[in-house]
């Protein structure tokens, strides 16, 4: 069993005593300290929470507990029922919430779940509020309502279209140009509430047909959920029979987008923001973001539109929105498909990428592998490297930063190390002692050396 408590939630595999997996109490305790933090932070006068869930196995449970929780701390809750992470965010804002909690494990495998939890502006907590959120749950700081000021909880199954909706009304989203092209597009959902809107969408945007695969939200994963090449060997085989435009995967909480070519090769996660981004600037010029263990494709993209500047993050949707922010950048988001375009909502959204994407491709007259081929061409590597608890990870960082003193060092998140055509990130895990190792260059083979050359300094360490 496995309970991991962070700043961005709570998650764990089911069952188990209170403490080693997400049991029935974990999930009262934690969204009783996470209410008691709104009830004493929030900046809007609202005694409303929206709540939504994924399709997993133990959504239901899991759901009903956090809502009867949060009646029993005083507020009303608006229950919107199987919906996407990025629905549930623009819910919060919609309902003008004081908050709100999404209910899904991501990319896990099928025994996890989690309570992801959001601010009144439906953004992920910061590191602060989340520390804050754990140290009421340590210490039972919270009070249950009276009979009197008990909540109550509302049902709302309309959000799937309203976001819909609002992606249809983007103005870089041509749904004329998309029913023009007359695209067959295939889906893999993996059995989750993607399976539900992403053929929604499609249809909305006037796709001729839609071929769909583990579209049943049933919850029982048909692969490993995580839209990785080595999980996508379904929709892979599927396309290289020739029978559709485009694949396009997506996580059991639709927050990330993974693309699928006409040839069933993998367009890499890495190049669903490159792309959207580089359809974006070339009709609004601005800024874009990602964090540290992206792809320098997005970088060099952006500096192919005049006037455009790019900016680096700390790994972490939260920490990606706040440097969108303060950069005023206009899409942004992270490497595993993960696409943020503010003129919608500060969160990842497949649906988003979705819809530019195929507003891209419509437009460009090209197939998605022409696309690929006209962006600069990387690959990233990603290793680790395992270390005995009573090891200084910080230590062995501090060491590397030192050693590379004369390259292009940054030390906001871990230490990255930019070479004229190359880079290697390295970050410590906070929950377990080993060390992430990313590295891009222009081949998996360069890439890989590159984290060899690393492990070996740092075994000299």
């Amino acid at each position: 069993m496995s309970l991991i408590k962070s700043i961005s939630g709570i998650r764990g595999t089911i069952g188990g005593k209170q403490g080693e997996g997400l049991s029935a109490i974990d999930v009262v305790k934690f969204t009783s300290a996470y209410a008691a933090f709104i009830r004493k932070n929030a900046t809007v006068d609202s005694n409303v929470i929206v709540v939504g869930r994924d399709a997993r196995l133990s959504g239901e449970m899991v759901s009903a507990l956090v809502c009867g929780t949060l009646e029993s701390m005083g507020f009303d809750v608006v229950n919107i029922g199987l919906a996407s992470t990025p629905t549930t965010e623009i819910a919060v804002t919609r309902e003008g919430a004081c908050g709100g909690i999404i209910i899904t494990a991501s990319h896990n495998p099928v025994q996890w779940n989690a309570l992801k939890l959001l601010n009144e502006r439906g953004e992920f907590l910061n590191d602060a509020e989340g520390k804050e959120v754990l140290r009421l749950a340590d210490t039972g700081e919270y009070d249950f309502a009276t009979v009197h000021e008990l909540g109550h909880t509302y049902i709302n199954n309309t959000y799937n279209r309203y976001h819909i909706e609002q992606v249809l009304s983007l103005p870089l989203v041509d749904a004329d140009a998309i029913a023009k092209a007359g695209f067959t597009v295939a889906v893999d959902a993996v059995n989750s509430v993607g399976g539900v809107i992403i053929p929604q969408l499609l249809k909305a945007l006037g796709v001729k047909e839609v071929i769909e695969l583990n579209c049943e939200a049933t919850g029982r994963f048909a692969h490993t959920p995580e839209p990785i090449p080595e999980n996508l060997t379904d929709i892979a085989s599927l396309m290289k029979q020739g029978v559709a435009d485009v694949g396009f995967v997506v996580d059991p909480d639709v927050d990330r987008l993974a693309i699928v070519m006409e040839n069933g090769e993998m367009f890499v996660e890495e190049y669903t923001l490159v792309a959207v981004a580089d359809y974006v600037l070339s009709h609004t010029p601005g800024n874009t973001v990602s964090n540290l263990s992206s792809s320098r494709a997005l970088r060099d993209v952006t500096g192919m539109h005049a006037g455009c500047s790019y900016s680096a993050a700390a790994v972490g949707e939260v920490n990606v929105v706040a440097k969108m922010k303060e950069t005023a950048a206009i899409i942004g988001g992270e490497g595993n498909g993960g696409v943020i375009y503010p003129e919608l909502h500060y969160g990842r959204d497949a649906l988003v990428g979705v819809a530019l994407f195929l507003s891209l491709l419509a437009k460009s007259g090209k197939k998605v592998s022409e696309l690929k081929a006209g962006y600069p061409q990387y690959a990233i590597a990603k290793n680790k490297i395992e270390l005995t608890p009573d090891v200084d990870v910080d230590a062995i960082l501090a060491a590397v930063k030192q050693k590379y003193a004369g390259e292009s060092v940054t030390d906001i998140d871990g230490v990255k190390i930019d070479f004229p055509d190359s880079w290697v990130h390295l970050r410590k895990s906070n929950t377990e002692p080993i060390i992430r190792i990313y590295s891009e260059a222009a081949t998996m083979t360069e890439a890989e050396k590159l984290a060899e050359d690393i492990k070996a300094v740092i075994a000299s360490l």
